[in-house]
Protein backbone atom coordinates (compact mmCIF):
# COMPACT_ATOMS: atom_id res chain seq x y z
CA UNK A 1 0.00 0.00 0.00
CA UNK A 2 2.84 2.28 0.86
CA UNK A 3 6.64 2.59 1.90
CA UNK A 4 6.00 5.40 3.91
CA UNK A 5 6.09 4.32 7.67
CA UNK A 6 6.52 5.78 10.98
CA UNK A 7 8.36 3.02 12.71
CA UNK A 8 12.64 2.94 12.53
CA UNK A 9 13.58 -0.56 12.41
CA UNK A 10 16.89 -1.55 12.04
CA UNK A 11 16.98 -3.95 9.61
CA UNK A 12 13.89 -2.49 7.13
CA UNK A 13 14.69 -0.53 4.17
CA UNK A 14 11.42 1.52 4.45
CA UNK A 15 12.49 2.52 8.20
CA UNK A 16 11.76 6.57 8.50
CA UNK A 17 15.03 7.70 9.11
CA UNK A 18 16.17 6.21 5.75
CA UNK A 19 16.39 9.21 3.21
CA UNK A 20 14.33 7.30 0.21
CA UNK A 21 12.00 7.92 -1.97
CA UNK A 22 8.35 7.37 -0.92
CA UNK A 23 5.25 6.87 -2.62
CA UNK A 24 1.62 5.61 -1.72
CA UNK A 25 -1.84 4.27 -3.32
CA UNK A 26 -4.86 4.92 -2.17
CA UNK A 27 -7.01 1.86 -1.18
CA UNK A 28 -9.21 2.41 -4.65
CA UNK A 29 -6.12 2.70 -6.40
CA UNK A 30 -4.49 -0.41 -5.56
CA UNK A 31 -8.13 -2.47 -5.84
CA UNK A 32 -8.51 -0.90 -9.35
CA UNK A 33 -4.50 -2.02 -10.49
CA UNK A 34 -5.51 -5.49 -8.30
CA UNK A 35 -8.74 -6.16 -10.49
CA UNK A 36 -7.28 -4.87 -13.80
CA UNK A 37 -4.05 -7.60 -13.74
CA UNK A 38 -6.77 -10.20 -12.28
CA UNK A 39 -8.88 -9.79 -15.19
CA UNK A 40 -5.55 -10.11 -17.87
CA UNK A 41 -4.67 -13.47 -15.87
CA UNK A 42 -1.62 -11.59 -15.00
CA UNK A 43 -1.96 -12.70 -10.81
CA UNK A 44 -4.52 -14.72 -9.25
CA UNK A 45 -4.07 -13.41 -5.77
CA UNK A 46 -3.01 -10.35 -3.35
CA UNK A 47 -0.42 -10.46 -1.24
CA UNK A 48 -1.26 -7.18 0.60
CA UNK A 49 1.41 -5.13 2.75
CA UNK A 50 1.81 -1.93 4.39
CA UNK A 51 4.19 0.56 5.92
CA UNK A 52 2.69 1.72 8.96
CA UNK A 53 1.25 5.51 7.98
CA UNK A 54 -0.41 7.31 11.54
CA UNK A 55 -0.76 4.71 13.78
CA UNK A 56 -1.62 1.19 13.06
CA UNK A 57 -5.52 1.29 12.72
CA UNK A 58 -5.36 4.23 10.43
CA UNK A 59 -3.33 1.47 8.35
CA UNK A 60 -5.39 -1.50 8.72
CA UNK A 61 -8.26 0.49 8.01
CA UNK A 62 -6.97 1.54 4.67
CA UNK A 63 -6.05 -2.12 3.94
CA UNK A 64 -9.27 -3.43 4.77
CA UNK A 65 -11.05 -0.83 2.77
CA UNK A 66 -8.85 -2.41 -0.16
CA UNK A 67 -9.68 -6.15 0.45
CA UNK A 68 -13.47 -4.81 1.26
CA UNK A 69 -13.90 -3.09 -2.08
CA UNK A 70 -12.08 -6.32 -4.00
CA UNK A 71 -15.01 -8.27 -2.51
CA UNK A 72 -18.16 -6.55 -2.42
CA UNK A 73 -17.65 -3.81 -5.57
CA UNK A 74 -15.56 -5.56 -7.99
CA UNK A 75 -15.94 -9.28 -6.91
CA UNK A 76 -12.67 -10.14 -6.86
CA UNK A 77 -12.76 -14.55 -6.35
CA UNK A 78 -8.89 -14.53 -6.03
CA UNK A 79 -7.05 -15.49 -3.06
CA UNK A 80 -6.23 -12.55 -0.53
CA UNK A 81 -3.30 -12.98 1.98
CA UNK A 82 -3.65 -9.77 4.41
CA UNK A 83 -0.48 -8.27 6.81
CA UNK A 84 -2.39 -7.95 9.89
CA UNK A 85 -0.50 -4.53 11.40
CA UNK A 86 0.92 -5.32 15.01
CA UNK A 87 -1.28 -3.39 17.18
CA UNK A 88 -4.53 -3.47 15.70
CA UNK A 89 -7.88 -3.22 16.91
CA UNK A 90 -9.50 -6.50 17.60
CA UNK A 91 -12.55 -5.40 15.35
CA UNK A 92 -10.21 -4.32 12.23
CA UNK A 93 -8.84 -7.75 12.28
CA UNK A 94 -12.24 -9.34 12.68
CA UNK A 95 -13.12 -7.53 9.75
CA UNK A 96 -10.65 -8.10 7.49
CA UNK A 97 -10.95 -11.71 8.39
CA UNK A 98 -14.18 -11.62 6.91
CA UNK A 99 -12.47 -10.56 3.01
CA UNK A 100 -8.96 -12.23 3.44
CA UNK A 101 -8.07 -16.06 2.52
CA UNK A 102 -5.04 -15.50 5.11
CA UNK A 103 -3.79 -13.31 7.24
CA UNK A 104 -0.44 -12.88 9.61
CA UNK A 105 1.33 -11.00 11.61
CA UNK A 106 5.33 -11.13 11.45
CA UNK A 107 6.87 -11.83 14.17
CA UNK A 108 10.20 -10.38 12.85
CA UNK A 109 12.53 -11.30 15.39
CA UNK A 110 12.57 -14.31 17.63
CA UNK A 111 13.22 -13.22 20.97
CA UNK A 112 11.59 -9.96 22.84
CA UNK A 113 14.76 -8.65 24.16
CA UNK A 114 16.36 -8.56 20.29
CA UNK A 115 12.86 -7.05 19.11
CA UNK A 116 13.17 -3.88 21.45
CA UNK A 117 16.87 -3.58 20.27
CA UNK A 118 16.24 -3.24 16.55
CA UNK A 119 12.61 -2.95 16.70
CA UNK A 120 11.73 0.08 19.74
CA UNK A 121 8.50 0.52 18.54
CA UNK A 122 7.05 -2.06 18.64
CA UNK A 123 7.00 -5.29 21.24
CA UNK A 124 5.78 -8.76 21.17
CA UNK A 125 2.34 -7.93 23.24
CA UNK A 126 1.58 -5.45 19.64
CA UNK A 127 2.12 -9.01 17.78
CA UNK A 128 0.57 -11.55 19.68
CA UNK A 129 -2.70 -9.65 20.36
CA UNK A 130 -3.86 -9.43 17.04
CA UNK A 131 -2.64 -12.98 16.44
CA UNK A 132 -5.10 -14.39 18.74
CA UNK A 133 -7.87 -11.95 17.42
CA UNK A 134 -6.94 -13.66 14.18
CA UNK A 135 -7.41 -16.76 16.32
CA UNK A 136 -10.69 -16.91 17.51
CA UNK A 137 -12.06 -15.10 14.70
CA UNK A 138 -11.03 -18.35 12.65
CA UNK A 139 -12.27 -20.86 15.76
CA UNK A 140 -15.79 -19.08 16.17
CA UNK A 141 -16.34 -19.29 12.16
CA UNK A 142 -15.69 -23.11 12.13
CA UNK A 143 -17.75 -23.48 15.02
CA UNK A 144 -20.62 -21.22 13.15
CA UNK A 145 -20.25 -23.22 9.92
CA UNK A 146 -20.76 -26.57 11.65
CA UNK A 147 -24.37 -25.09 12.90
CA UNK A 148 -24.82 -22.66 10.00
CA UNK A 149 -23.97 -24.16 6.60
CA UNK A 150 -23.68 -20.42 5.30
CA UNK A 151 -22.12 -18.50 7.96
CA UNK A 152 -19.47 -15.86 6.51
CA UNK A 153 -15.73 -17.92 6.19
CA UNK A 154 -12.74 -16.22 8.58
CA UNK A 155 -9.48 -16.43 7.15
CA UNK A 156 -10.45 -20.03 5.96
CA UNK A 157 -6.49 -20.72 5.04
CA UNK A 158 -5.66 -19.64 8.70
CA UNK A 159 -2.63 -17.57 9.63
CA UNK A 160 0.84 -17.03 8.98
CA UNK A 161 4.07 -15.17 10.58
CA UNK A 162 7.70 -14.70 9.64
CA UNK A 163 10.89 -14.22 11.08
CA UNK A 164 13.92 -13.05 10.05
CA UNK A 165 17.06 -15.19 10.67
CA UNK A 166 20.94 -13.59 11.13
CA UNK A 167 20.14 -10.33 12.14
CA UNK A 168 20.59 -11.43 15.68
CA UNK A 169 22.14 -14.01 18.19
CA UNK A 170 19.77 -16.18 18.50
CA UNK A 171 20.27 -20.09 18.29
CA UNK A 172 18.46 -21.96 15.70
CA UNK A 173 17.24 -23.67 18.60
CA UNK A 174 15.64 -20.80 20.29
CA UNK A 175 13.88 -20.06 16.61
CA UNK A 176 12.98 -23.86 16.26
CA UNK A 177 11.32 -23.92 20.03
CA UNK A 178 9.41 -20.25 19.27
CA UNK A 179 8.02 -21.87 16.02
CA UNK A 180 7.15 -25.57 17.31
CA UNK A 181 5.15 -23.41 20.30
CA UNK A 182 3.42 -21.40 17.25
CA UNK A 183 2.23 -24.63 15.84
CA UNK A 184 0.70 -25.80 19.05
CA UNK A 185 -1.80 -23.04 18.13
CA UNK A 186 -4.64 -24.44 16.12
CA UNK A 187 -5.19 -22.06 13.44
CA UNK A 188 -1.03 -21.57 12.81
CA UNK A 189 -0.08 -22.53 8.97
CA UNK A 190 3.15 -21.87 8.06
CA UNK A 191 6.15 -19.89 9.87
CA UNK A 192 8.45 -18.67 6.95
CA UNK A 193 12.29 -18.19 7.50
CA UNK A 194 13.74 -14.72 6.01
CA UNK A 195 17.45 -14.64 5.71
CA UNK A 196 18.33 -11.13 7.15
CA UNK A 197 20.21 -8.66 4.03
CA UNK A 198 21.36 -6.01 5.32
CA UNK A 199 19.79 -3.07 3.71
CA UNK A 200 21.40 -0.69 6.65
CA UNK A 201 24.79 -1.33 6.45
CA UNK A 202 25.70 1.84 8.65
CA UNK A 203 23.38 0.56 11.62
CA UNK A 204 25.92 -0.73 14.30
CA UNK A 205 23.11 -2.41 15.84
CA UNK A 206 23.02 -5.22 13.13
CA UNK A 207 25.94 -7.79 12.26
CA UNK A 208 27.94 -6.86 9.49
CA UNK A 209 27.25 -9.75 6.70
CA UNK A 210 28.46 -10.16 3.27
CA UNK A 211 25.34 -12.31 2.03
CA UNK A 212 21.88 -13.12 3.81
CA UNK A 213 22.77 -16.87 5.57
CA UNK A 214 20.98 -18.67 2.52
CA UNK A 215 22.05 -21.95 3.43
CA UNK A 216 21.13 -21.51 7.59
CA UNK A 217 17.41 -20.54 5.91
CA UNK A 218 17.03 -23.81 4.04
CA UNK A 219 18.31 -25.71 7.01
CA UNK A 220 15.59 -24.32 8.79
CA UNK A 221 12.83 -24.68 6.60
CA UNK A 222 13.82 -28.50 6.38
CA UNK A 223 13.54 -28.61 10.54
CA UNK A 224 10.47 -27.10 10.32
CA UNK A 225 9.13 -30.04 7.96
CA UNK A 226 10.17 -32.17 10.15
CA UNK A 227 8.19 -30.56 13.06
CA UNK A 228 5.12 -30.80 10.67
CA UNK A 229 5.14 -33.53 8.62
CA UNK A 230 7.99 -36.08 10.04
CA UNK A 231 6.76 -36.12 13.75
CA UNK A 232 10.18 -34.45 15.28
CA UNK A 233 10.93 -32.84 18.15
CA UNK A 234 12.78 -29.87 18.59
CA UNK A 235 15.31 -31.80 21.09
CA UNK A 236 15.63 -34.57 18.80
CA UNK A 237 16.92 -31.77 15.89
CA UNK A 238 18.71 -29.68 17.97
CA UNK A 239 19.75 -29.62 21.56
CA UNK A 240 21.58 -28.11 24.26
CA UNK A 241 25.05 -29.56 23.44
CA UNK A 242 24.37 -28.21 19.52
CA UNK A 243 21.78 -25.56 19.07
CA UNK A 244 22.46 -24.68 15.86
CA UNK A 245 21.97 -26.79 12.50
CA UNK A 246 24.72 -28.57 10.74
CA UNK A 247 24.96 -26.57 7.61
CA UNK A 248 26.84 -29.25 5.72
CA UNK A 249 24.17 -32.04 5.65
CA UNK A 250 20.35 -31.65 6.01
CA UNK A 251 19.00 -31.81 9.75
CA UNK A 252 17.11 -35.53 8.87
CA UNK A 253 20.25 -36.93 8.10
CA UNK A 254 22.07 -35.90 10.94
CA UNK A 255 19.80 -37.29 13.06
CA UNK A 256 19.99 -40.29 11.49
CA UNK A 257 23.92 -40.33 12.17
CA UNK A 258 23.52 -39.44 15.80
CA UNK A 259 21.65 -42.19 16.03
CA UNK A 260 23.11 -44.93 14.27
CA UNK A 261 21.42 -47.40 17.02
CA UNK A 262 17.66 -46.41 15.49
CA UNK A 263 19.00 -48.29 12.18
CA UNK A 264 18.98 -50.34 9.79
CA UNK A 265 15.17 -50.26 9.40
CA UNK A 266 13.46 -53.06 7.65
CA UNK A 267 11.28 -51.63 5.18
CA UNK A 268 9.02 -55.04 5.03
CA UNK A 269 8.47 -54.79 8.41
CA UNK A 270 9.01 -51.37 10.22
CA UNK A 271 6.14 -49.13 11.11
CA UNK A 272 5.07 -45.53 9.25
CA UNK A 273 6.55 -43.49 11.75
CA UNK A 274 10.52 -45.42 11.72
CA UNK A 275 10.08 -45.68 8.18
CA UNK A 276 9.42 -41.59 8.31
CA UNK A 277 13.01 -41.50 9.82
CA UNK A 278 14.89 -42.69 7.16
CA UNK A 279 16.96 -40.14 4.99
CA UNK A 280 15.83 -39.89 1.36
CA UNK A 281 11.99 -41.47 2.22
CA UNK A 282 9.45 -38.73 2.70
CA UNK A 283 5.84 -38.72 3.71
CA UNK A 284 4.51 -40.04 0.22
CA UNK A 285 6.84 -42.44 -0.23
CA UNK A 286 6.52 -43.93 3.13
CA UNK A 287 2.92 -44.03 2.85
CA UNK A 288 3.12 -46.07 -0.36
CA UNK A 289 5.71 -48.44 1.29
CA UNK A 290 2.97 -48.75 3.94
CA UNK A 291 0.40 -49.86 1.90
CA UNK A 292 2.15 -51.38 -1.15
CA UNK A 293 3.83 -54.06 1.13
CA UNK A 294 1.21 -55.70 2.19
CA UNK A 295 0.51 -57.36 -1.25
CA UNK A 296 4.24 -57.85 -2.22
CA UNK A 297 7.91 -57.52 -1.02
CA UNK A 298 9.46 -54.59 -1.68
CA UNK A 299 12.81 -54.31 -3.15
CA UNK A 300 15.76 -51.58 -4.80
CA UNK A 301 13.50 -51.01 -8.08
CA UNK A 302 10.17 -50.59 -6.16
CA UNK A 303 11.64 -48.02 -3.54
CA UNK A 304 13.11 -45.96 -6.41
CA UNK A 305 9.75 -46.48 -8.18
CA UNK A 306 7.55 -44.69 -4.75
CA UNK A 307 10.26 -42.20 -4.68
CA UNK A 308 12.96 -42.86 -2.06
CA UNK A 309 16.25 -41.26 -2.70
CA UNK A 310 18.04 -44.38 -3.24
CA UNK A 311 22.09 -43.02 -2.60
CA UNK A 312 20.65 -41.80 0.68
CA UNK A 313 18.45 -44.28 2.13
CA UNK A 314 19.97 -47.26 1.24
CA UNK A 315 22.65 -46.98 3.93
CA UNK A 316 19.77 -46.98 6.06
CA UNK A 317 17.79 -49.22 5.72
CA UNK A 318 17.51 -53.45 4.60
CA UNK A 319 14.97 -54.77 1.84
CA UNK A 320 14.45 -57.28 -0.35
CA UNK A 321 17.37 -57.03 -2.38
CA UNK A 322 19.54 -54.30 -1.26
CA UNK A 323 22.60 -56.08 0.64
CA UNK A 324 23.27 -55.67 3.57
CA UNK A 325 25.60 -52.49 3.66
CA UNK A 326 24.20 -50.56 6.36
CA UNK A 327 25.17 -47.16 8.50
CA UNK A 328 27.21 -49.53 10.83
CA UNK A 329 30.00 -51.44 8.26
Amino acid sequence: LTNVCIYDCAYCINRRSNDIPRAAFTPGELAELTIEFYRRNYIEGLFLSSGVVRDPDYTMERMVRVARDLRTVHRFNGYIHLKSIPGASRELVAEAGRYADRMSVNIEIPTERNLLLLAPDKNYESIYRPMSYIQQGVLQSAEERTRFRHAPRFAPAGQSTQMIVGATDESDRDILLLSSSLYDRPTMKRVYYSGFIPVNPYDKRLPALDKAPLVRENRLYQADWLLRFYQFKVDEIVDDQSPNLDLEIDPKLAWALRHPEFFPVNIQTADYEAILRVPGIGVKSARLIVASRRFSRIGFYELKKMGAVMKKSKYFITCNELPENTIHE
